[in-house]
């Protein structure tokens, strides 16, 4: 067994005071946020190896814990985490894993008071279909968090309930000292559920540290100036912030260095013909009277639905509201949005399209999402295909066509936040790692901006939008094919 050398268990360096007050925090849940470089990451991982040691010994003088790490791609977690943790734990143990079970690192080494350390940190990865499954049965010590801004509430509520359970008397030989969770974020949105935790609710139990930018805004625009209180610079290259910022755009800089809330575009938009500017309303779109809601669902671990009118008048689509969720059920979700459209739209004729992959059954339930709907009394299709560049230029031709009056024929409302994020990029083909290549992943990434956006291309293909694709833009004409109902 290897001891552990004393000097590894050091906390951090006096001149830096956020990061150094993080690792020395207890609280049951803590996270970090700070700009890219700032040492948050190796700060995290310094800590869980710190407090596998303050673990309370057993009767054989083992300080046993179980953490699990989680990220939200395997690529990312194969990519960055586990690199990251392996340059702090080194030789300290080893890695055990399979294509079946998830990676698992398990540390033993000595210390200098005659005990030693036994534990494991299992990674696990939530873009595979039984991740949330596994995470239900899970006895950990502590759980980390690597990214926070890319992972969804519920899967944090719900971590939260799997700590404190290991180990125990009869598990382990001895009680669980601290337990809890932690985590490191880039400057997430503000309309991120990080934002609202650490801004405005601070829960009892909960402790969030934000560091210093790396730059500092200049007088003149666009100037950005070395920060002398910027943490980790020791650590970095020469100049490493100053020279990071150039050839940047201002919300990419704002984020990732200013350590500043917002929202930036990491990837190939999907729908690169929309502009903020031109397709976002400046005011709030009220519903046209008489004019049947066109809705648009699409499902799974995190279903969305979108609320559409068209203008015949005009030729154009009107995006009104959204109704999206985390982690709910397609029982859940049918009466959630019945409710919320009762809410928000009533008296208006509704006719609904959805996902054609949620009008098929599972092997495990009998009714599919479709049918769910339509149980809770909105009337639901299927759209008329899934082919993706169909149901993509069902979106993509209204953005490029104008009115007589000489506006967009693809005009949506600033309620729907989510949907214009997406639009903007957030719904995006990532981007990979290759040197001096810039190239794509061929299907975009599934994330909370993906089922707001594919909810409208199926609402707008199922409106009649599919046709108009595969026709001559100067011969458009919009077709209703649907039944509609009262809601």
């Amino acid at each position: 067994m290897t001891d552990v050398a004393q000097e590894v268990l050091e906390v951090g360096a006096p001149r830096y005071p956020v990061l150094n007050s993080f690792m020395r925090c207890r609280e049951r849940n803590s996270a970090i946020k700070g700009p890219l470089g700032s040492g948050k990451t190796f700060g995290v991982i310094q800590r869980i190896l710190i407090q596998m040691t303050e673990q309370p010994a057993n009767a054989n003088g083992c300080r046993p814990t179980r953490w699990l790490a989680v990220r939200n791609t395997y690529p990312d977690l194969f990519g960055t985490t586990i690199k990251d943790f392996m340059a702090v734990f080194g030789e300290y143990g080893y890695f055990k894993g399979s294509t079946v079970e998830p990676p698992t690192f398990h540390a033993a080494f000595g210390l200098p008071d005659g005990t030693f350390v036994e534990s494991e940190t299992v990674f696990l990865a939530l873009d595979r279909d039984d991740a949330v499954r596994k995470i239900r049965g899970y006895q950990l010590t502590g759980v980390w968090y690597n990214e926070m801004k890319e992972l969804v509430k519920p899967v944090i509520d719900m971590l939260d309930a799997r700590h404190g359970r290991y180990p125990t008397p009869i598990d382990g030989g001895v009680e669980c000292g601290w337990h809890g969770t932690v985590g490191d974020t880039n400057a997430p949105d503000e309309d991120h559920w990080y934002y609202r935790m650490a801004e405005e609710v601070r829960p009892e139990g909960w402790a969030f540290y934000n560091q210093p930018p790396g730059v500092l805004r200049g007088e003149k625009e666009g100037e950005y100036l070395p920060n002398p209180d910027a943490e980790n610079i020791s650590n970095l290259p020469a100049g490493y912030y100053t020279n990071l910022v150039r050839g940047k755009a201002e919300d990419w800089i704002h984020v990732n260095v200013l350590n500043e809330y917002g929202f930036t575009i990491d990837g190939k938009p999907v729908h690169p013909e929309y502009t903020d500017s031109v397709h976002c309303s400046k005011e709030i779109i009220e519903p046209l009277p008489g004019v049947a809601l066109t809705v648009g669902a699409d499902f799974g671990r995190t279903p969305a639905a979108t609320v559409w009118q068209f203008d015949d008048s005009m030729g154009r689509w009107l995006g009104l509201d959204e109704f999206c969720t985390e982690d709910m059920s397609a029982a859940i979700f049918g009466p959630e949005l019945k409710l919320f459209l009762d809410r928000n739209y009533p008296g208006f004729a509704v006719q609904g399209f959805g996902d054609p992959a949620g009008d098929s059954s599972g092997q495990t339930v009998e009714s599919t999402p479709i049918q769910l709907l339509n149980a809770a009394g909105i009337p639901m299709v299927a759209a008329p295909s899934n082919i993706q560049v169909l149901r993509r230029a069902a979106m993509a031709g209204p953005m490029r066509r104008n009115c007589m009056d000489g506006k967009p024929a693809f005009l949506i409302s600033p309620k729907m936040k989510v949907t214009r994020k997406g639009l903007m990029g957030g719904f995006c083909y990532r981007r990979l790692k290759i040197a001096n290549d810039d190239r794509y992943t061929d299907q975009p990434d599934k994330n909370i901006y993906s089922h707001p956006c594919e909810s409208g291309e199926y609402a707008l293909l199922g409106g009649g939008e599919g046709k108009a694709a595969l026709r001559r833009p100067d011969s458009y004409r919009r077709k209703r094919t649907r039944k509609t109902a009262i809601m």
